[in-house]
This record gives C-alpha cells, structure tokens and sequence, in this order.
C-alpha cells in the first residue's frame, strides 16, 4: 500500500443511525452538526495553546483546518482524526523563544523554526513505520503504554478548567451547571440531540448563565461587543520562521511525545469501533508532520491528533472522517473571519471549562479501554508499576531539567513510559 493510494477512496456509506463507523457518514446535515460539535471541541484547547506561547490563535484555528485536511488526504480518509494545537510544544517554545508569558511572542521566528524541525523528524519516523511497519513501535508502546500515556493527556490538562477558568465561586457553579448540563443530554435524550451531547450542554449552559448575569446580575456578563466589532473577513497575523540550531534541537523531541499521542489516539479509535488502524499509522504520522511542517511555516504551532475529538468521539459512537472534513472547513472559516472567531470567544469561560472538563475526563477514560479492551494484566508488577508511575508523573506534571531544556508533565509521562517498560521488560 503506497503512502497516497488512491485506488483506496474514502467511502461514504449514507447510514441514519447506530454506531458510525469511519467510511460511513448520517445525513449531510446531520454531519455538518456533528462537525460544529467538533469544532466547539478542539476550540478551546487550540486557542489556549497559542495564547500561552504568544501566538496568533486565528493562524493556529486556520492551520488546524489546513493540517486536519492534509490528515485525511494523505491517510486516504481512512483516520478519523482532527488535529489541533499540541500542548507538548508549550514549555520548550517557551524555552526556546524566551517569551516572557503576555502577548505577541517578540522571538517567534525561532519558535516557528524548531516546530518545523520537530515536524521533519516526525515525518521520518512516519516514514520509517511506513517502509518497515509498526512492529518496532509497538515492542516500544505496547497497551499498558499507549494506554497510559492517553490517560495522562487528559488528567494532565484537568488542571487547567479546574484552576484557570474558574476565578469565582460562581464561576466555579457555572463549571458544575455545565458539566451537568452536558451530562443530563447524555442520558436522557435520545437521537441526534444525544448525539450533540456536548454541544447542546454548551448552549443549555451558556443561555442559563446569561440568564444569571446578564439578567439577574450574579455574575460578569457576557460580552457580545466583541462580535459586533469584529469584521466578517480579515487575514491573521502571518509569521516565518527562523532556523537556529539551538532552538531546533530543543523543539524537535517532541516528535517523540506525538508519535505516542498518535500511536494512543490510534490504538483508542481501534478500541472503540472495533477496526484495526495499524496499516494507516505510517501514513498518520507523516499526515500529522507535513501538518506542523505547514504549520509552523506560516506562524502556527504544531498540531497533533486532538484528543478532545476522541473524546466526543467515544460520547457520540460517530467516527465518520466525513464530519472532520466538514469540523476542518469550519476552522478554515473561522480561521480567515475574526466574526465567527468572535462568536465562539464570547461563549464563556467557566461554560468552556465545564465542557473542558467532560471531555479531559472522556481522554483519561479512552485511555483506561485501550488497557481493558487489550486485556493488560495488572497482576503483573511490570504493567502495574508502568501504568502507576506514568500516571502520576502525567497527572503531578513532573518536571525533569536538562540544562536550559524542561521536559515536564506529558513528556516526562510519555518517555518515563517508553524507558520504564523497556527496562522491566529487559530480557523478555
């Protein structure tokens, strides 16, 4: 199978309900709803990422369009999969680029260098895996490590809606109403309203603080001024990178740390509708690097398969790739429409957190299948203190310095995974 087979098209078999499976689709507006849901999804981490490293967030929604749609086409729409904004670029584009933490990043240049440098590398191994298969890969991240790895994405970023988008006790209820919201759709609705979970719990949730603020005064309103001001068109902020060795050889390890987030965003949608993925994973990962290789030559971050989106994914039972070409034309929009850009900003922030913290909390479950699902045994110490460790230095954020280079939280629980099992697996 080459890397760009098309004899293999991707199909689109019209189905109306029932798990979706990924050459299948629902209706056509029904898909473009799911692709909102989606959308709303990755929003807030691929806005947060960028804002933490001093980026342009509309450069890194449009590239996350762009990356979702070279993704599909290089895996022949075979991967369900949307790419967003990697959380494992923030501490050494930080390091990297010396960004003091508010505003534009004043380095950026060298930050958007070592993010194409990180994006060739992960292409080689893609196309390493792709010449010689995944064997190798797997005897490096076998479940009890993917599976742990998954886990930790999510119970590493559970801090940030529990400590940073909650500054009141109100909005810290408003969390409660949301997460509550998001989970009486689950339940007690049935057809396309459950499949929206997530994006009617916003709605749900967002009207009834409105109705707290806006009308009774409990809290800081929402501000609609933003979308009123906003233009309909306008281009982002575009940058060009600069290559400094120093700042390349920081940045390109996180290769590394996306090839396990694939490898486990893999190894969860195998798990859970039932198709083994493991021809298209070579072809994944060059999808993901040519993605952060566009990327970080236009001013955007590095992307990797989004976790988030397989969260919604395990809530919906719908894998259809059609709907991230539609979630990925969305962003493209958004991307290019400070308006609709607007739109999304103005829902608020303890809302984003309360769906933030659904679906952190549906990443960490999708992690704990992969361990049930491949029926890894706990009896043994080795899977045990493997998957133990790794979610306590994921969950601790557990920081180890190597010179001027951190390697913290999701690195040192991807790598503390990778170098503990092949330790206690020596010899057998």
């Amino acid at each position: 199978m080459g890397l760009f087979d098309w004899t293999e098209k991707p199909a689109s078999v019209l189905q109306q309900g029932g798990v979706i499976g990924p050459d299948e689709r629902l209706p056509w507006p029904q898909t473009v709803a799911m692709g909102v849901q989606h959308v709303i999804a990755m929003f807030g981490a691929t806005v947060l990422a960028p804002i933490l490293m001093g980026f342009d967030p509309n450069i890194a929604i449009l590239m996350s369009g762009l990356g979702t749609l070279i993704f599909f086409a290089i895996t022949g729409g075979k991967v369900p999969s949307y790419l967003g904004s990697s959380f494992a670029f923030i501490g050494v584009v930080i390091a990297a680029s010396a960004y003091a933490g508010k505003g534009p990043n004043g380095n950026i240049g060298v930050a958007l260098g070592g993010i194409v440098a990180c994006g060739v590398v992960y292409i080689a191994i893609g196309a390493v895996v792709q010449a010689v298969g995944t064997g190798w890969v797997e005897r490096l991240m076998p479940p009890v490590v993917t599976g742990a790895v998954v886990a930790v994405i999510g119970l590493n970023l559970a801090g940030i809606p529990v400590k940073n988008m909650a500054a009141s006790n109100f909005e810290s209820w408003m969390q409660a109403v949301t997460f509550v919201s998001v989970a009486l759709v689950a339940v007690f609705t049935r057809g396309m309203v459950q499949r929206l979970l997530i994006l009617v719990g916003l709605i749900v949730a967002s009207v009834i603080y409105a109705v707290l603020t806006n009308g009774l005064g409990l809290g800081k309103p929402m501000d609609f001024s933003g979308i009123a001001h906003a233009a309909w068109i306008g281009a982002p902020a575009f940058a060009a990178p600069v290559f400094s060795a120093n700042a390349m050889l920081l940045i390109a390890p996180v290769a590394i740390i996306l090839v396990a987030e694939n490898l486990g965003h893999i190894k969860a949608v195998t798990a859970m509708t039932g198709r083994n993925l493991d021809q298209y994973m070579g072809r994944a990962f060059i999808g993901d690097g040519v993605a952060t290789v566009v990327s970080g030559s236009a001013g955007g971050t590095g992307v990797t398969t989004y976790a988030e989106n397989i969260g919604v994914m395990a809530a919906t039972k719908i894998y259809s790739t059609a709907i991230f070409l539609v979630a990925a034309g969305i962003a493209v929009v958004l991307g290019f429409s400070p308006k609709f850009g607007a739109v999304i900003q103005a829902i608020p922030l303890p809302v984003m957190g309360g769906v933030s913290i659904v679906v952190f909390g549906l990443i960490a479950v999708a992690g704990a299948k992969i361990w049930v699902d491949n029926k890894v045994d706990f009896s043994d110490n080795k899977n045990l203190l493997v998957a133990a460790i790794t979610l306590v230095l994921g969950t601790g954020d557990f920081t180890l310095k190597f010179g001027g280079f951190a390697l913290g939280g999701i690195g040192t629980a991807t790598f503390g995974a990778i170098l503990l099992w092949a330790l206690l697996n020596r010899g057998k």
